[in-house]
Order: C-alpha cells, then sequence, then structure tokens
C-alpha cells in the first residue's frame, strides 16, 4: 500500500506538470494546481484500493490518474478573462 500511495502521487504530481504546461492561463498558481493533482490521485488510489481491495496493480494507478485528472479539472477557468457576474449582483 505503500508503493501505491508514493507511485499515484508522483502520478497526480506528472499530470499536475502537464496540466500546468499544456494550459498555462487557464489554471490557479503552480502551487495549487500541483497540491491538487496530488492529493487527486492519493485519494483516487485510497478509492480504488478500497473498492477492488489489494492486488489489483494496474488498476489502482489508473483510478489514481482518472481521479487526479478529474479534480485538476475542476480548476480550468474559462477562457476570456471577464468575472461572470451574476443576475442578482446586477
Amino acid at each position: 500500500m505503500l508503493w501505491e500511495s508514493i507511485s499515484s502521487v508522483v502520478l497526480g504530481l506528472a499530470l499536475s506538470w502537464v496540466a500546468l504546461h499544456s494550459l498555462p492561463g487557464r489554471l490557479p498558481s503552480s502551487r495549487v494546481v500541483f497540491a491538487t493533482g496530488g492529493l487527486g490521485a492519493l485519494f483516487g488510489a485510497y478509492l480504488t484500493h478500497s473498492t477492488l481491495g489489494s492486488g489489483h496493480v494496474l488498476a489502482t494507478p489508473i483510478g489514481a490518474v482518472l481521479v487526479g485528472a478529474v479534480t485538476l479539472s475542476l480548476l480550468i477557468r474559462p477562457r476570456n478573462s471577464r468575472p461572470v457576474r451574476s443576475a442578482a449582483a446586477q
């Protein structure tokens, strides 16, 4: 379980690095992106390991990458830089 945790955090950090370089202006600070990617992948590994049990060597990192990618996708901002105002604020 320790190696699964370490490898999932490394995969999450690598996924964060790829996201930062492919979407440079649409993500918040790199510190937030790296923390979100690492923790999201760690949670994904925990969730996959809890669901499938031990012995699934390939499924656990795949689950970690998928959950890490989903959590990173929540940080993506829209392309236009104008803030969106609600109807109540106008």
